[in-house]
């Protein structure tokens, strides 16, 4: 399959791309990180703020092909820019209500209000995801394709930042500022990268009307995009394994680091675990993902569900961040992997819709394994634990302590986790993956020498 060279200067293009991006994600992560925040601040309820971050990601998972097929009709920095503006104007209208409203009245669950302001803020950080899809399709673009894996890396690493920083100041900031001062400092940070993004020149050919989209959610060009491969339906349940283990840990991660440290100092400690991610990311920056990327998936989800399982058999603070820190750290090489190989076995013009076709399903799996667990969690798994009988039975393997329910939960889903992998190993899409990415890989090396004669 041919690839677009990359133009002269294009890797220096996608710097600009990918810090500009990340500055608009940590601001989107920043509001929404400090809702959740809030929200069980306020309520110290599980399900009320599982519901609120699933929430997240099912609608993410809802305008997955929707989001694809924008990026491949159109060219990818006027979806950057239509994403930022719209984003920024349903920060600004959330802002206006709040402070409307009145904080007080806002905390009170009872009313609209806080559902109102919640699914505003929702749609900001939704729409702000279209970016990452567009991110995506501009390694191909911009970079050499031998350099796709170092790149991808550099996504993870620079992501890795951007959750470090996040953590730390939305902690901070609900601690200390309080929710309106937390969406003023966003919304101003959004309009930055706005300013920064109008000037910058992505160079992109206009697309032939046969290689567009058919309509705006051409779901049917995406399945087709995913099935001409094969195996690569495996790779998007592949990656989604990963995602069922997050789920978990969306339910109760968060619950877990507040009740152990507090809502100021879980959001330092979190971006302490995120620096992980930053390591991560820098090591597949430098060294990529080996010469089987789809065994790099399935490796990396077995060991990112033992270090989840491991992170909270004791009670104890040093023991979480450790493996919050290692989960955090598989997680850049886990998708750069799924998007090295998408760069590489689909043509260009068809990356957008696959890479959200592969949203839509992993998306998907984050909330609906946390909407079944907070509740599971919050009314049968913790009130048990809490029983003499819960900790006499589980105290030889979890210890003791107040968050012992939370604790089985993350074992279970972390050994879950590990063992599907394993599975899916064994089955015979993985290696038809593996030798399509491997004819892939050669073809593109054949053809670099014809591209330099030429």
């Amino acid at each position: 399959m041919s690839l677009p060279p990359a133009p002269p200067g294009g890797f220096r293009t996608f710097l600009h791309v990918l810090v500009n991006t990340a500055v608009a994600n940590v601001t989107t992560s920043f509001l929404w990180f400090g809702l959740t925040f809030w929200i069980y601040v306020e309520t110290r309820n599980v399900i009320a703020s599982a519901v609120v971050a699933a929430s997240y990601m099912i609608f993410v998972s809802l305008f997955g092909m929707f989001f694809g097929t924008l990026v491949d009709r159109f060219q990818k920095k006027a979806v950057m820019l239509w994403a930022t503006l719209a984003a920024l104007a349903v920060f600004v209208l959330d802002a206006a209500f709040f402070f409307a409203v009145g904080e007080e009245r806002m905390r009170d669950l009872s009313l609209p209000w806080f559902w109102i302001f919640t699914v505003v803020m929702l749609a900001g950080a939704v729409v702000e995801q279209l970016r990452g899809i567009a991110l995506s399709t501009t390694v191909t673009l911009l970079v050499p394709a031998d350099r796709h894996a170092n790149a991808n890396g550099l996504v993870g690493t620079v992501q890795g930042v951007a959750m470090l920083v996040t953590s730390v100041f939305s902690g901070l900031a609900i601690g200390f500022l309080g929710m309106g001062w937390t969406m003023i400092i966003g919304i101003a940070a959004l309009a930055l990268t706005l300013l920064h993004l109008v000037p910058l020149a992505i160079p992109e050919e206009r697309k032939a009307e046969s290689e567009a989209p058919g309509s705006l959610v051409d779901l049917r060009g995406g399945w087709l995009a995913v099935r001409a491969v094969p195996g690569l339906v495996a790779l998007v349940l592949f990656t989604t394994l990963n995602n069922l283990f997050g789920g978990v840990a969306m339910a109760v991660m968060d619950p877990y680091g507040i009740d152990m440290f507090g809502v100021e100092g879980w959001g330092i400690w979190f971006a302490v675990a995120s620096t992980g991610f930053i390591a991560g990311g820098a090591v597949v920056a430098k060294r990529g993902i080996g010469s089987n990327p789809i065994r790099t998936i399935l490796l990396v989800v077995i060991a990112l569900g033992l270090a989840g399982a491991v992170s909270a058999v004791r009670e104890l603070g040093w023991l979480f961040i450790l493996g919050v820190w290692l989960f955090m750290a598989l997680i850049p090489a886990a998708e750069a992997a799924e998007q090295t190989v998408i760069q590489r076995v689909v043509p260009f013009e068809k990356q957008g819709r696959v890479f959200g076709f592969a949203m839509t399903f992993e998306a998907a799996a984050a909330p609906v394994t946390a909407l079944v667990i907070a509740p599971v969690a919050e009314l049968l798994v913790i009130p048990y634990m809490r029983t003499d009988e819960g900790r006499r039975q589980w105290e030889w393997l979890l210890g003791t302590g107040e968050s012992r329910g939370i604790a089985l939960i993350l074992l279970l889903g972390g050994l879950v986790c590990a063992a599907l992998a394993v599975l899916a190993m064994l089955a015979p899409q993985y290696r038809q993956l593996s030798a399509k990415y491997r004819a892939a890989v050669e073809e593109s090396q054949a053809e670099e020498p014809e591209q330099v004669a030429a």
